[in-house]
């Protein structure tokens, strides 16, 4: 990991979500791909049906869940004391680490990402929560890039409804009103990463390329952090009905 700009906290307070390059080294993309592949091919069956969402098609992963429980190697990277240390001052406090996810967009059928706030599904107050989503591939404009409206981690939680999307199953009851060519767009190489706080809108669009996309998402609070009961309620709804969310 590269030493990160000294303005990581400020522009993060300010904006919602910031980018670091060369987050990963080639080395270390390489061998999460790896992993990911093998984890899919040798170990998934095995797994609980909540580990994983898939495409329409019914076979190709979309999301990967709770690897921090299924999978060492993957886990081991949520526990990295340099990461830790990172976003320490993002989280306010001591990082716990809540899960280790992956987002697919696989070529040509890779599904689209509604608006939403995270924290719709993590429910956590005070809300001093991000994610650290990783690029494994290379992330264009065209493969389902993620959108996000800078400054809106400071509206709280906006109203939400059931999105009927299978991995994504709680969204935003109204889209953001801010123009898609004003958004903050996250083209990332593979190794670079995005940090989002949990209230920042984002959304993404379906890939219809030949080039997959996939993102490898740690998922941080502050230990401070608890359960907002309310947000948990709406959540659960959504997810009982369109499960795994």
């Amino acid at each position: 990991m590269n030493t990160p700009n000294p303005s990581l906290l400020q522009d993060y307070e300010r904006d919602g979500v910031v980018v670091i390059r060369q987050f990963l080294t080639a080395d270390e993309v390489s061998a999460v791909r790896a992993e990911l592949d093998r984890y899919i091919r040798d170990d998934l069956a095995s797994k609980p049906a909540d580990a994983a969402t898939r495409e329409a098609d019914g076979k190709t992963v979309r999301n990967l869940w709770r690897l921090e429980k299924h999978n060492a190697m993957l886990r081991a990277f949520g526990e990295r004391e340099d990461i830790r240390a990172l976003i320490a001052p993002l989280v306010r406090g001591k990082p716990v680490l809540m899960g280790i996810e992956t987002f697919n967009k696989p070529a040509r059928i890779g599904s689209g990402v509604p608006y939403h706030q995270d924290n719709a599904y993590f429910c956590q107050t005070p809300p001093d929560v991000l994610t650290v989503w990783i690029a494994i591939n290379e992330v264009t404009r065209a493969n389902g890039p993620i959108f996000f409206v800078k400054g809106s981690q400071n509206l709280g939680v906006l109203p939400t409804k059931p999105s009927g999307v299978r991995g994504n199953s709680i969204g935003m009851a109204e889209a953001s009103q801010v123009p898609l060519n004003e958004q903050f767009c996250g083209l990332l190489a593979p190794g670079d990463a995005t940090i989002h706080h949990c209230n920042t809108i984002h959304h993404s669009a379906p890939n219809t390329t030949e080039h997959s996309r996939i993102g490898l998402l740690l998922v941080f609070r502050g230990d401070h952090t608890q359960t907002d009961p309310a947000l948990h309620a709406t959540y659960t709804v959504a997810a009982t009905a369109m499960p795994p969310a």
